[in-house]
């Protein structure tokens, strides 16, 4: 009698497919992109569109200048918010442009 496997999550397929071909980073980083409006919240989220990740760098397009200033004040905790949705040290800035 064969011991029949649990069902996996979705996400943790995906994991393991993007591993197996070599597409590890790009993966984690759409996941973090995906994250950007929980995190940051409906407010923030209504202003904002991420464009890419880039080695560690997100870019953020901000559609308004005093929104861009406010969310340079908040880069850090917005940093690290993401970081831990993620559950480990993805980012390492924010490039609000």
């Amino acid at each position: 009698m064969t011991k029949k496997k649990s069902p996996r999550v979705l996400g943790s397929l995906m994991s393991d497919v993007c591993r197996k071909i070599g597409m590890t980073e790009a993966y984690e980083e759409y996941k973090t992109l995906q994250l950007w409006d929980g995190v940051v919240g409906e407010a923030i989220a209504r202003v904002t569109t991420v464009e890419k990740m880039k080695e560690g760098d997100l870019y953020v397009k901000v559609r308004n200048p005093s929104w861009r200033m406010e969310l340079n004040f908040r880069k850090r905790d917005i940093v690290a918010r993401l970081n831990k949705a993620i559950g480990y040290q993805m980012i390492r800035t924010i490039i609000f442009k």
